[in-house]
């Protein structure tokens, strides 16, 4: 369960603060009595990050590549553009 610390009582036992979110879970630390920072554990940090995926993994998980075939481009001429 999550502990709210004043951020004075969590500097002066901060061993405590990080033993208990290795044990209990996530620890608020306080500003001026409204929450500053989280303190958590590196494992559950690890599950809120999104994992990057390369772009070739991107690019094969895309719905648009069950398509048989390209989609179509389109046949417009380009606009000329004066230099």
């Amino acid at each position: 369960m999550a502990k709210n610390w004043q951020l004075q009582e969590a500097k002066n036992s901060f061993s405590a603060v990080v033993d208990k979110a290795l044990t209990d879970g996530y620890q608020v630390v306080t500003r001026h009595g409204e929450p500053a920072v989280v303190i958590m554990s590196m494992v559950d940090f690890r599950k809120l990050k999104p994992q990057a995926k390369s772009l070739v993994d991107f690019l094969a998980s895309s719905p648009l590549r069950q398509l048989q075939a390209p989609p179509a481009r389109a046949k417009d001429r380009s606009r000329r553009v004066r230099l």
